[in-house]
């Protein structure tokens, strides 16, 4: 059975296509759940702003890498603003980069 840190590589490969970075380091992922003995995986993650563009894109990527992990058959993707994203939620490794881009 697939785990949660299973899901989670596979997510460190969805970027924002805005800021060129994973969303994973980004911050952008709050919860993964892998339930019914994997055959179900539920994603839920935020966004850098509301009404951003990339959703769609991210979420087709999420669902199309989940969904290759073995045994799983749904992806559930949920979109949250509770809390809502900001610069600490990042890793020390997207900080360090944001610093030298931005």
């Amino acid at each position: 059975m697939i785990t949660e840190e299973d899901v989670r590589n596979e997510l460190l490969e969805v970027w924002d296509p805005e800021l060129m970075m994973d969303i994973v380091n980004l911050g952008l992922v709050y919860e993964v759940q892998v339930l019914e003995a994997g055959s179900r995986v539920r994603v839920v993650m935020t966004l850098t702003a509301m009404g951003c563009p990339a959703f769609d894109s991210m979420r087709d990527d999420i669902v199309g890498r989940v969904s290759a992990l073995p045994g799983v058959e749904t992806v559930d993707v949920e979109l949250t603003f509770s809390p809502p994203w900001s610069k600490d939620l990042m890793s020390e490794e997207a900080k360090t980069v944001f610093r030298y881009l931005f």
